[in-house]
């Protein structure tokens, strides 16, 4: 990898050759130039790794509670769980959670996401992942989720999913 037009964040000032050194090393030892694995490759591939792993343990109109452990596939370099297998969680359970409430013959389109990342859930850890309803009308459905750490109850992440419908035209 070449350094770049030697330009930093301001005009004029360059990026000391040990700070670009340290960069690339991060870089290099999180794996930014391994190959994908095939399997990894495949359509909706995450999608299904992330329903794998959740487990419903309570489920009423208007909030669903699921369980799942971290394990390495979804931990980041630092062994905590990775901030974009919370925001696949948040979206796939509160999908869920508003369809407990939204008639099937609306569709649900993604309008905002939000995440707060409190604390790390290390690998291994048992996390619960509780998500209800803030507010259902008849074209806008808010969820909040809360990922708790199971053996302390300490809370982990929190997120937010607004989401739009639009009944199906009938033709």
């Amino acid at each position: 990898m070449e350094k770049g037009s030697g330009r930093g964040p301001e005009e004029g000032t360059e990026i000391p050759d040990s700070l670009y050194s340290r960069t690339l090393l991060l870089f290099h030892q999180g794996g930014i130039s391994a190959n994908i694995p095939t399997i990894s490759q495949g359509k909706d591939f995450y999608s299904i790794l992330f329903r794998s792993i959740l487990k419903v343990q309570h489920l009423d109109p208007g909030r669903l509670i699921c369980l799942f452990s971290v394990i390495p596939a979804v931990a980041n370099y630092y062994g905590g769980l990775h901030g974009g297998a919370v925001a696949a969680i948040v979206e796939l359970v509160s999908i869920a959670c508003a369809r407990t409430v939204v008639d099937e013959d609306k569709e649900l389109f993604l309008g905002e996401l939000s995440m707060s990342y409190l604390s790390a859930a290390p690998t291994n850890a048992e996390v619960t992942v509780d998500a209800s309803v803030v507010r259902s009308g008849r074209n806008v459905t808010v969820i909040a989720v809360e990922f708790k750490m199971k053996k302390t109850g300490k809370l982990a992440y929190t997120g937010r999913a607004t989401f739009y419908s639009t009944p199906i035209a009938k033709l």
